[in-house]
């Protein structure tokens, strides 16, 4: 048991850092049935009327398996929300400060691979060389679904709001002429996932247009709100995968986004539209939500970077899980816009604690410290294990890094204990956004495979929810005692174990697949983060061969930091970052399909 620190004095919620028990990691391989096609669209219809299916199908899946752990020495952990406090720095208005254009890191302009950036939009519109106006309008085209013939990038988006871009795009350009530009951030073209609320848009989350059950919203979210009050010009709602419910973004109701680096793969979800909105150059920054991975998954498939910040950082989602979080095409866009969007709330009680982001420092105080637990880590694809491994090495030998060996308990065990926990909060809040009394018809509208997943979340039994909450604070001690441990310590692995996601078949686009083993192993990093409530980062590090199409596809590297660590984390992302862009072989990439903005705006 380490020495107690000053961890109590510096947190609210902190978890009694406790050492978990010390069990060997075992994985039991996955049986869940891959169901797709016709057959998919018959048996979603059964599983949604048979109860005894749906209860074979959860107890098949593993969630049945909490109850052979001891966990008689710990109670429930409901909310794993843990705030650092003793560093306020928002003023009255929470406004955030020293965000400039001086303040900003920038990448040399002949780098490979090189993305336009937040600074190069301001840059130019300062000097007049570009409007927002003209690069609103060279995008409108690109996104739009009622313009024929339509582009392949309008699948990205959902629905876009034409006069409300053009009036936002209108009124930057008036800023930037006066010399009174709102921020660093004025003009700049952004995207919001479905997810989240924006005034003027329906919030449909991925599913089928419905006016009724979807009316439009009369109020931004937070960080919706702060975008547009720096002057940002959102787009429109971006693709995501129906209800956040997979990882792959296959999206029977709108159409699904395909891999900008190759069209044989997913963009990854639920966030794939935000990630190809980056990834393709359409704008540097965008909105992500992410449950269980669903920011640094696509973040990760798509090669670009994302940020899942500690829970309920940036608003209350509703979610013990979910928190909302920027996607960027670099570190410092990404910055940017967690610097933009965590802004505290002060109107919200719980995100008002959380202080005001600062300015990333060259050298952090903290010690350099990355534990890596081996036979979780070691479960990676061989490809992307060996770039890992290199990475890592970088960090070690260049970057000043202490690698250590760590143990974390009951993994497996923990992964079922997240996918049983989100997917029934899931299945709890779409019964309660039916309007009427037909709560009983709840699944109607719902794509096949989303229905399935749905169906089978709500026959968790009450025994089995709490048993998982009851793990989730297990696992937040023993994290807390690793923290206090090892000060300044970062957990590293890769993002997924997978080279990215192959679409299976043409006719999933169409119907969409239910594979619960794919999903699961998507996900055997990431859930930690949103079940414990820690902040999280997914950096590009390289690119591998594809199993089909044409297009190497990146590999996703992931950081996960003590609670309110974000700051810590960006910084190692911008060390990562130096990796891709000054070490790595192969340099960074863009896709075949990349657009141009800068480009398009003077053709």
């Amino acid at each position: 048991m380490p020495k107690p620190t000053d961890h109590h004095q510096r947190f609210f919620g902190y978890p009694k850092p406790v050492q978990g028990p010390i069990i060997p990691y075992k994985k039991a391989e996955d049986s869940n049935p891959v169901i797709r096609g016709t057959l998919l669209v018959v048996g979603a219809w059964l599983v949604s009327k048979l109860g005894f299916v749906q209860r074979f199908l959860w107890t098949n899946a593993g969630f049945d398996c909490l109850r052979t752990l001891d966990l008689n020495a710990y109670t429930e952990r409901w909310d794993p929300t843990v705030i650092p406090i003793g560093k306020h720095q928002q003023d009255a208005a929470g406004e955030s400060t020293g965000l400039d254009l001086e303040s900003i890191s920038k990448l040399p302009a002949d780098l490979a691979g090189r993305y336009h950036s937040v600074t190069d939009y301001h840059a130019k519109y300062l000097s007049g060389e570009l409007t927002p106006l003209a690069v609103a309008e060279s995008l409108l085209p690109l996104i739009r679904r009622d313009v024929e013939p339509r582009s392949h990038h309008a699948t990205s988006f959902i629905s876009t709001n034409v006069e409300m871009v053009l009036a936002a795009a209108k009124a930057s350009t008036e800023r930037y002429k006066a010399g009174t530009p709102l921020s660093i951030i004025d003009g700049v073209p952004t995207a919001v996932k479905d997810e989240c609320d924006m005034a003027g848009y329906r919030t449909t989350s991925g599913r089928k247009p419905n006016d009724a059950l979807f009316p439009v919203a009369e109020a931004s979210s937070w960080p919706v709100q702060k975008l547009l009050e720096g002057g940002a010009v959102i787009l429109g709602k971006a693709n995501m995968h129906e209800l956040g419910a997979d990882t792959t973004n296959n999206n029977p109701n709108w159409g699904t986004p395909l891999n900008p680096h190759n069209d044989m793969y997913y963009t990854g979800g639920s966030s794939g539209g935000s990630a190809y909105a980056v990834a393709a150059g359409l704008v540097p920054i965008a909105i992500g939500a992410d449950g269980g991975g669903s920011i640094r998954i696509p973040a990760s498939f798509c090669g670009v970077y994302g940020l899942k910040p500690s829970h309920s950082r940036l608003e209350d989602t509703g979610s013990t899980v979910t928190v909302t979080g920027p996607i960027a095409a670099s570190m410092a866009d990404l910055e940017v816009a967690y610097r933009v969007i965590g802004v505290p709330d002060l109107s919200d009680p719980t995100c008002s604690l959380f202080a005001a982001p600062t300015s990333i420092p060259l050298r952090s105080s903290k010690p350099k410290v990355i534990g890596i637990c081996k036979p979780w880590f070691d479960r990676a694809d061989p490809s992307v294990k060996a770039l890992c491994d290199k990475t890592i090495d970088y960090f070690q030998y260049k970057q000043g890094y202490e690698i250590i060996d760590i143990e974390i308990p009951y993994l497996p065990e923990g992964q079922f204990a997240h996918s049983c926990t989100i997917l029934a909060e899931l299945a709890v809040r779409t019964r309660n956004q039916v309007v009427g009394s037909n709560k009983e018809d709840y699944l109607s509208g719902i794509s096949p495979a989303t229905k399935v997943l749905i169906a089978v979340g709500a026959q968790t039994p009450a025994q089995d929810y709490i048993l998982a909450q009851q793990l989730r604070k297990l696992l937040m001690q023993h994290l807390a005692f690793l923290y206090q441990k090892h000060p300044g310590l970062l957990i590293v692995t890769p993002t997924t174990p997978m080279s990215g996601s192959p679409i299976g078949s043409p006719a999933d686009l169409t119907h969409g697949v239910t594979d619960g083993n794919s999903a699961v192993r998507s996900m055997e990093y990431v859930w930690m983060a949103n079940f414990c409530g820690n902040p999280a980062i997914s950096v590009p590090i390289g690119y591998v061969d594809p199993v089909q199409g044409t297009g190497k596809v990146p590999i996703g590297l992931m950081a996960m930091g003590e609670w309110g660590a974000e700051e810590q984390l960006l910084g190692w992302g911008y060390e990562a970052e130096s990796y891709l862009n000054e070490v790595y072989d192969g340099k960074r990439q863009r896709p075949s399909n990349w657009f141009d903005v800068f480009s398009g705006v003077k053709k």
